[in-house]
């Protein structure tokens, strides 16, 4: 069983993205605006295994919900 504290940086590793702070920038700052009406899982640039775990993290309110939530939060700031 995976203990690790889940954060912003691990979330993005498990996704299988840059987790540096200037990668998580840039991919926040070149992906921003998800239109109203549509979940973060739901967004175009995610692929189907990255959206089936954002979308299981959030259902079963897992210990990712809060790092996905704060991902969700960035991602729709103006």
């Amino acid at each position: 069983m995976d203990t690790s504290p889940h954060t912003l940086n691990t979330l993005f590793q498990q996704l299988g993205l840059a987790a540096d702070p200037t990668s998580i920038e840039a991919f926040v700052s070149s992906h921003k605006c998800i239109p109203d009406g549509t979940t973060l899982a739901e967004a175009d640039f995610w692929n189907e295994a990255q959206a089936g775990f954002l979308r299981e993290s959030i259902a079963e309110d897992s210990d990712w919900a809060e790092p996905v939530d704060e991902l969700d939060a960035m991602l729709r700031s103006r």
